[in-house]
């Protein structure tokens, strides 16, 4: 099995596990639902490595936030490991299968998921799988209280929930037919007996055992498109990520299909060259990011002809991007002047241990609740083919920074919410690393966003009116919007092993997950 998660490495050399010993400290996780960070600290508390944390994390959304994190679907993860000095991408997106059924209503993705996170732990993990997966097959097995994250989902799209059979067997609070609610008991047995058979023999089964054909028959079943060829053939894969430097350090991101990596390392490196955040003045931070966003988005046109992901993110590319359009307006910030539109709905988190090693995810089900269907038998989400609508992932894209002269973490970060996701994933990072912004304030400060919607941008109540009046006097038409994108974020603003006490992690107030902290 490892021979297989292997061939899928596209780097120079394959990442490889280690540790570097730091004393006195054990680690911090966050995650978008508070009973899978609370997982994730006890993991690190019995010796867990961060990969151990963030794949445990992952298993215990998979019952509590199945809506965006259920076993149908698939993301993108970073690592660091200090005792190799190397950062790596692992992808695992949830996409089609090779063929799509004639004459099905709800296609759906292939998961990808726990073949995923399996990668993830076989190469960076010290405790044993069995250990990671249990406390999830218990949430599942003997219920959990469902979580404010959970019920807010539910809210959204519980009238057309409640007219599917399989879901409302799962979701539903009683005989009313009503969907459960904040604080209501939920159990899961055919979900637990599926973690159960991943807990005992890995992704084997999930993926080319009994339990993949029972599978692809409960998903044509759900009016779905899978075969089993489709789970035997699902490989994730280690790739070499984007690297943009700046002073003594090295911002890391995930290169295609993760639209959203490179987008927020061509944000990122242009808000880092001649110190162009820094150097604009207080309260016009947001035109800055804005006219960042809007030139990446941009330059989406040409990346299919690009060769290498990292040229997107080269000095050259960068200063491209900052001289084109005119007057100091980028050029067609989306190809044919079209709205760029992507679903919003996706889990992120993030986990550090005591020895310097780090780990960010993002995964989805290509929209809220994927096709708002189950496999039966399974009590498995299933993600929806990514197409029209939005339907999609392609704008996650984790981001981790590290001094690699030291061998130290630094930040890490990643963030949902469609294409303002990398908006407010640079937006925060640069408030924490540039500006030196505690943590918590830089993620909870109003955001905009702009670029994927030709004239306009969007802002969140209480951005600043400096910057706003500038973004008018430019020409753009500001749109208020509630929330624009959730972020996770761990940083140790000198290094990990300079400063361990400065290290923090944070939730997003725009949701309802938790930070945790093993001290």
């Amino acid at each position: 099995m490892a021979a297989g998660l292997l061939a899928g490495c596209s780097g120079d050399e394959l990442p490889a596990p280690g540790a570097v010993g730091i004393t006195g400290f054990v680690g911090l996780v966050t995650a978008d639902e508070p009973q899978a960070a609370l997982i994730g600290r006890d993991i690190l508390t019995r010796g867990g490595t961060a990969a151990d944390a963030a794949v445990a994390m992952y298993f215990a959304m998979a019952v509590t936030l199945p809506s965006q994190a259920s076993l149908g679907g698939g993301g993108v993860c970073m690592t660091f490991e200090p005792s190799t000095n190397q950062t790596f991408a692992l992808s695992f997106p949830a996409g089609p299968p090779a063929a799509v059924t004639p004459g099905a209503d709800r296609p759906t993705a292939v998961p990808g998921n726990v073949r995923g996170v399996y990668a993830l732990q076989a190469l960076y993990g010290r405790l044993h799988w069995s250990e990671l997966v249990a406390p999830a097959e218990m949430l599942a097995r003997f219920g959990v209280p469902v979580s404010r994250a959970l019920a807010s989902d539910l809210a959204q799209v519980a009238d057309a929930l409640a007219l599917e059979p399989q879901v409302r067997r799962i979701f539903a609070g009683g005989p009313d037919g009503r969907l459960v609610g904040e604080g209501d008991m939920l159990v899961q047995p055919d979900l637990a007996s599926v973690l159960a058979r991943i807990r005992a023999s890995g992704p084997n089964e999930f993926y080319s055992g009994s339990f993949a054909t029972q599978l692809a028959s409960a998903v044509r079943e759900a009016g779905g498109t899978l075969a089993v060829k489709d789970l035997n053939d699902m490989q994730p894969a280690w790739q070499k990520p984007l690297e943009v430097g700046y002073d003594d350090r090295r911002a890391y991101f995930p290169p295609q299909p993760a639209a959203g990596g490179i987008i927020a390392g061509q944000m990122w490196g242009m808000l880092v060259k001649d110190d162009r955040w820094l150097s604009a003045p207080d309260g016009e931070e947001g035109p800055v990011l804005v006219d960042a966003a809007a030139r990446s988005f941009g330059d989406r046109s040409r990346w299919g002809a690009v060769a290498n992901d990292q040229t997107l993110v080269s000095s050259a590319n960068l200063e491209m991007l900052l001289a084109s359009g005119v007057g100091g307006k980028p050029a067609g910030p989306v190809p044919g002047g079209q709205p760029l539109t992507e679903n919003p709905a996706a889990a992120t988190f993030a986990a550090i241990d005591g020895d310097g090693s780090a780990v960010a995810c993002a995964v989805s089900l290509n929209s809220l609740f994927g096709t708002g269907r189950v496999a039966a038998g399974t009590g498995i989400v299933l993600a929806a083919l990514p197409g029209p609508g939005g339907r999609g992932s392609s704008m996650l894209g984790p981001m981790l920074v590290v001094k690699p002269r030291g061998r130290q973490f630094v930040w890490a970060g990643a963030a949902s919410g469609g294409v303002a996701a990398p908006t407010a994933l640079a937006g925060v990072a640069a408030r924490t690393l540039l500006s030196g912004q505690p943590l918590r304030e830089a993620i909870a400060a109003p955001r905009v966003h702009g670029g994927s919607d030709p004239g306009f941008v969007f802002a969140e109540p209480g951005a600043p009116t400096r910057g706003l009046q500038t973004l008018l006097g430019q020409g753009d038409e500001v749109v208020t919007a509630e929330k624009l994108g959730r972020v996770n974020a761990i940083v140790c603003p000198d290094g990990i092993a300079s400063a361990p006490e400065t290290c923090r992690a944070a939730s997003d107030p725009r949701g309802f997950g938790l930070a945790a902290s093993t001290e």
